[in-house]
């Protein structure tokens, strides 16, 4: 079983593959919770590359289904709630200071969440789970604007749980091939963001509509 997960690890993923076999090996569920918790804060650690091998860990018998995506999905709200306690705390101008101060991240990640943020509202949170990066960030400008907490607490359960089930069920089934998971995550979530725009741009031209027959009844 070791030297099973083991070869699935030895991706060239810059030893995050191997870094996360060695949490879910020695700790189980909770070692796949804290890799999930840590990705949250730290967004160039890949939830494309945790998740499925999570699930391949599950199906090698590593850790029970179950337990993979409960804690991978206690994980990603512990690391959630981390990032909007620290909005909620320093607010967006000094986030923005110690963002362009951490290695390996852009200025400009956190800048397009918080536009994401503003178009979509409490709905970002729940959408914007599913998109890479975007998922870790959303959690800064909900703190920011003191999105109530018990509703950030639900919409990211939610969100997390379909995402995280999504990529461990794709892990658990691919089995030795649960590395090919990351090639399609980067459609899966612009599938997310044209629905999201689109969903936005109905929105608009209802509302422009409305206003115009308000405007002509008048």
């Amino acid at each position: 079983m070791h030297l099973a997960l083991s070869a699935a690890a030895a991706e060239p993923k810059g030893g995050v593959a191997g870094w996360a076999t060695g949490l879910v090996e020695t700790f189980g569920g909770p070692g796949a919770g804290l890799a999930i918790a840590l990705e949250n804060l730290f967004p160039p650690l890949p939830s494309e590359i945790i998740l499925p091998l999570t699930g391949f860990a599950a199906s090698q018998g590593v850790l029970s289904l179950a337990s993979a995506l409960f804690w991978t999905t206690l994980g990603s709200v512990v690391g959630a709630v981390a990032l909007y306690g620290l909005g909620a705390v320093f607010g967006r101008e000094r986030m923005h200071a110690l963002w362009a101060r951490l290695p390996l991240v852009k200025p400009s990640d956190l800048m397009r969440t918080e536009a994401w943020f503003a178009l979509h509202g409490t709905k970002a949170v729940l959408l914007g789970r599913m998109v890479p990066v975007i998922r870790s960030l959303i959690s800064v400008p909900a703190g920011v604007e003191r999105m109530p907490l018990p509703v950030f607490v639900g919409l990211t359960a939610a969100g997390s749980l379909v995402w995280n089930t999504v990529l461990v069920l794709a892990g658990y089934w691919l089995g030795d091939s649960w590395d090919v998971v990351g090639t399609y995550v980067g459609i899966m979530s612009r599938v997310v963001l044209g629905l999201a725009v689109l969903a936005l741009a109905c929105y608009v031209v209802m509302r422009v509509r409305g206003r115009g027959g308000s405007r002509r009844r008048e």
